[in-house]
């Protein structure tokens, strides 16, 4: 069995591996020891803190098996975004180009440089390992952040995004990049990436152009891939959509990969998300049903599992495996949501 748990500082050397791993694009995990280190201290730290107002810390959670311990994957969530440093996405706009006297009119679509996500809650580091995409892995462990947000909603903001990895080609490079960013950062992509992942954004507000940018000017092979995701990324693109973000014309400014964003209360995990006693019984299920996410409602103490429970109208009947892996006994309560839609 699989649960989802936060990090804690034991998991250092996995994260580490997987911030290699998961090579340029990652920008929420780059690989930096000293910067990993700080992102499982102020998780921790901010999960044993009361309830507060969404501000800029980083919830991060690992998925682990439970008989061997072992850390499959991660992925966090940003309680609001823009508030310690800038956090910048071009919007795709529409200008109007008209002359009534010479009987011409033309739109044109245009890239501006804006901040308008700022104070959003942002899903992130999702990162699961290749050898284990299967089996429903990667949907608990992305999908288990929706219940954290549905039992603490306090510390979090009413619009949740999601930055989705851009589109790179068979050589790893990013054809907007070339055709746009290196023209004004005047680095290579990694470079770039690294510096942003690390918190250094002051160089984006000082080198990017401030006016628009008219699309049609940019390369064809630039124009192609915005708001195109990377290969890998497409999967948990349509599971977003599926549980209600939506595309908003807004793109990341170094691979142009889309933002998806959604309001809480139409997130159908948060949504449908309900709590109920908890009953141990070790008699199996008549038979097979769907998968619930299960979650119980602590924060440093956060698990979450997807199983088959048998599921009543106030009360849900967990296998005594399944309560230990949520870290439970009879009587408590937890929140249970249909894994799909």
């Amino acid at each position: 069995m699989f649960r989802v748990r936060p990090i804690e500082h034991r998991d250092f050397d996995t994260l580490h591996a997987i911030a290699v791993e998961s090579g340029a694009g990652f920008t929420s995990l780059p690989d930096d020891p000293t910067l990993l280190r700080r992102k499982i201290e102020n998780s921790i730290e901010t999960l044993a803190r009361p309830d507060t107002a969404p501000g800029p810390e980083t919830y991060l959670f690992v998925l682990e098996a439970t008989d061997s311990g072992e850390v499959v994957g991660t992925c966090g969530i940003t309680a609001a975004v823009g508030l310690d440093m800038p956090f910048y996405h071009y919007h795709v706009g529409t200008l109007v180009h008209s002359s009534r006297e010479l009987e011409i009119y033309n739109e044109f679509k245009v890239l501006n440089l804006c901040n308008d996500y700022t104070g959003s809650s942002e899903l992130c580091t999702l990162y699961l390992r290749p050898d284990v995409r299967q089996g429903g892995l990667g949907r608990l462990l992305s999908k288990s952040r929706f219940l954290f947000i549905a039992q603490h909603p306090g510390r979090f903001d009413d619009r949740v995004i999601a930055e989705m990895r851009g589109f790179t080609d068979e050589s790893g490079s990013n054809p907007f990049w070339e055709g746009l960013g290196r023209r004004f950062f005047s680095m290579d992509y990694d470079r770039a990436d690294y510096l942003t992942g690390s918190g250094n954004k002051v160089f984006v507000a000082e080198l990017m152009p401030r006016h628009s940018i008219y699309i049609h000017l940019l390369p064809e092979s630039a124009q192609a891939i915005i708001g195109r995701v990377h290969p890998n990324t497409e999967p948990a693109c349509r599971m977003l959509e599926s549980e209600g973000f939506r595309f908003e014309d807004y793109i990341d400014i170094f691979d142009a990969g889309p933002t998806l964003a959604a309001r809480r209360s139409d997130i159908r995990a948060i949504r449908d998300c309900h709590t109920y006693e908890v009953k141990i019984s070790t008699a199996g299920q008549a038979e097979p049903g769907p998968l619930y996410l299960v979650a119980n409602g602590r924060t440093l103490g956060f698990r979450c599992i997807s199983a088959q429970v048998q599921l009543g109208a106030k009360q849900v009947s967990l296998s005594p495996t399944e309560a230990r892996a949520l870290e439970i006994t009879e009587g408590d309560r937890v929140a249970c949501v249909p894994l799909n839609p």
